[in-house]
């Protein structure tokens, strides 16, 4: 059951308490969140959250599912409470974030960006700007594509860009 609490009588950010199913994909445990919750949110595409798993916090990115919904990864250290039993469930609390933490570079993009001197136009982008940067990078499989996305990345930096084009942002980018 989703229940909305503010956090602070001046502040009206809700906080989401439910309870779900971890879902074991290929070695990776998934919380998807409930519809309402995910009807809830600022965006149907990517967002951040404060997450709390069964007493655990953490920050995460709400990933958009391409169908209106969200999930995140349940990265380690998972709850004790955590199996790969079927039916077993977590307590979840979520907060959405206004402020993103900075996204960690892969160090093929910071060669690319270093190489190209673009360092400096990088750090000018906003986080949000520079999550969908990654992003989009991230969701080939095909290490050939993504080596193309990092140099057509850095060109579109050079000339000015300050966000991917024609990337559809509510889509699920983890090809996995």
């Amino acid at each position: 059951m989703d229940q909305r609490t503010p956090q602070n009588p001046a502040q009206a950010d809700p906080i989401y308490n439910f309870e779900t199913r971890v879902l074991h994909l290929r070695g990776q445990a998934v919380v998807r969140l409930p519809a309402e919750v995910s009807a809830a949110l600022p965006s149907r595409g990517m967002g951040m959250a404060r997450v709390t798993l069964d007493g655990v916090p953490r920050v995460v990115p709400l990933e958009p599912d391409g169908l209106g919904g969200h999930w995140f990864l349940a990265e380690e250290p998972l709850p004790a409470s955590v199996t790969d039993l079927p039916g077993s469930t977590m307590t979840v609390t979520l907060a959405p974030l206004a402020q993103w933490p900075e996204p960690p570079v892969p160090e093929d993009m910071l060669v690319g960006l270093r190489q190209a001197g673009l360092l400096p136009a990088w750090e000018s982008l906003s986080t949000k700007a520079r999550w969908e940067w990654l992003r989009w990078i991230r969701s080939t499989q095909n290490p050939a594509t993504r080596e193309r996305r990092i140099r057509i990345a850095c060109d579109k930096l050079q000339h000015g860009a300050r966000r991917p084009c024609c990337f559809n942002s509510a889509a699920c980018t983890v090809p996995e």
